[in-house]
């Protein structure tokens, strides 16, 4: 089999430290802020020459976290359930022949660091530390078809309620608090688990957010900072 090498020309610096809660989609969660930082070998300002010129772009990255060596021709989509096979290439799963990702979030701005120039953008699906292969930029004429036909999965799933106790909101800063409530939103829950009595966990910035799903409403539970932090 021919193989080719790739490198990575960046990571991405973001509030999840795994996988579960990321969103499905990037743009599903605009009030998520992401930071993204090139490896040393590409901190050239001149690379980014122009980029601010466009409001989105293109990521094209690692499923760092689903790299293997075999491969299955059909994956269960978490929208069908986890219930009925597709074939992977009519998929976005993250289980494939090249673990390689795709996502077009919002630039916030370019903003000059001690690591160089860093790219700030909203809307990304991605975990923290995930390698980058390229940033593109999107362009609307060519990128954007509203006749575009959405297959089984023609419309963003729907959201869900998030009720909290003030209290623990108030422990975030404001900006993290809006993101985190956009994140539960989308109920992170797989698919196929439906049980009102399980208490989730998940990672998101530094905190270990608990929560349970009845009744199609989510409830946090409760709001911690993790042990590093």
């Amino acid at each position: 089999m021919d193989t080719v090498n790739i490198r990575i020309i960046a990571r991405m610096h973001s509030d999840f430290s795994t996988k579960f809660g990321i969103p499905r989609q990037s743009g599903l969660v605009e009030s998520l802020r992401s930071t993204i930082v090139f490896e040393p070998e590409f901190r050239n300002a001149d690379a980014l020459r122009g980029i601010e010129g466009f409001s989105h772009l293109w990521l094209i990255w690692q499923f760092s976290e689903a790299v293997r060596e075999d491969w299955s021709p059909t994956v269960r989509p978490p929208r069908l359930g986890g219930n009925e096979r597709m074939g992977v290439f009519a998929t976005r799963s993250p289980f494939r022949p090249n673990a390689i990702g795709l996502s077009c979030v919002r630039l916030e701005g370019v903003e000059q660091t001690a690591e160089g120039s860093v790219l700030r953008v909203s809307g990304a699906d991605l975990m923290d530390g995930t390698p980058i292969y390229d940033v593109k930029p999107y362009l609307p004429y060519a990128d954007a078809h509203p006749e575009a036909l959405g297959g089984f999965a023609p419309s963003p799933k729907e959201t869900i309620e998030v009720k909290s106790p003030p209290e623990l909101l108030q422990k975030l800063p404001e900006g993290q608090r809006e993101a985190l409530l956009g994140v539960l939103a989308q109920d992170p829950r797989p698919q196929y688990q439906n049980d009102p009595e399980r208490v989730y966990g998940m990672s998101f910035g530094g905190w270990d957010v608990k929560f349970r799903v009845k009744d199609g409403v989510l409830t946090v539970l409760s709001l911690a900072e993790t042990e590093h932090q």
